[in-house]
């Protein structure tokens, strides 16, 4: 049986760093991913993901619902929306170029699948740069993304809490005791979603894991990360953490 096909755009960032030793100075630049632990934990699952990095995405990312389609789901992770919106015919030659924010709406709305993972470029994110608010992504998602910075940090790690039910198609095998995170991204439930997993309570059991729908599509917002910083080394050698990815999809693509 063939492999469901899964694209992953995101999870990619370049660093640089001034050295200073006395009088002399040097600058240094390196290349970092963070989807490394989720692909190999899917690595055996039967789904085929190809993973595009952030910079690959501006030019690369579909630009019609019918490239899109070659993909049973869509997996946004750490990329703002200006990477999604400012192809390099737009933002370098000033060329129109179709919007993909809209093409990722009407690709879940004929029956497509997305899931957002949470990060400092998800949702709002940091300083609010992300800027999926009020944007035809955010139609499609199970949860409002809130108009300011909506990183919530949490160095001292919190419990997640699992709201639903151990047979849903999700959790099955994962189990309801889950290693600490350390972050997440703050959000609102849209009527008629539902919630699979929160915060802790001291952090006012807000959104972890959520599902809907978006018409004939599924979509999923899973609000912290997949790898470093908010999710730690504990979590990702946790033996939930590959089925969970697994069941998100399983439930995202199901029927198709």
């Amino acid at each position: 049986m063939a492999k469901k096909r899964v694209l992953l755009a995101g999870e990619s960032w370049v660093s640089t760093a001034t050295h200073i030793k006395g009088f002399d100075q040097f600058p240094t630049v390196t290349y970092h991913t963070g989807a490394d632990e989720l692909l190999k934990a899917m690595a055996s699952s039967p789904y085929d993901i190809t993973f595009m990095p952030a910079h690959q995405a501006q030019r690369d990312f579909p630009q019609t619902v019918e490239g899109l389609k070659a993909y049973d789901a869509i997996i946004l992770s750490d990329l703002g929306s200006n990477t999604l919106l400012l192809h390099p015919d737009t933002w370098i030659h000033s060329k129109r170029t179709p919007n993909r924010l809209k093409a990722i709406r009407d690709y879940v709305f004929g029956g497509g699948a997305l899931l957002m993972f949470g990060g400092y470029y998800s949702f709002q994110g940091i300083n609010g740069g992300a800027r999926y608010h009020k944007t035809p992504v955010e139609d499609v998602l199970p949860v409002t993304c809130l108009p300011v910075d909506d990183r919530v940090e949490v160095p001292e790690g919190f419990e997640p809490v699992v709201t639903a039910p151990r047979d849903h198609p999700i959790l099955k095998g994962v189990g309801t005791a889950w290693p600490a995170l350390l972050g997440f991204n703050e959000v609102a439930v849209k009527e008629g979603a539902e919630v699979l997993a929160t915060v802790s309570t001291e952090y006012g059991s807000l959104p972890l894991l959520v599902t809907g729908t978006y018409g004939k599509g599924r979509s999923i917002a899973w609000t912290s990360d997949i790898g470093p910083h908010w999710l730690p080394p504990e979590f990702c050698a946790w033996e939930g953490y590959g089925r969970l990815w697994q069941g998100a999809l399983d439930w995202a693509t199901g029927g198709r």
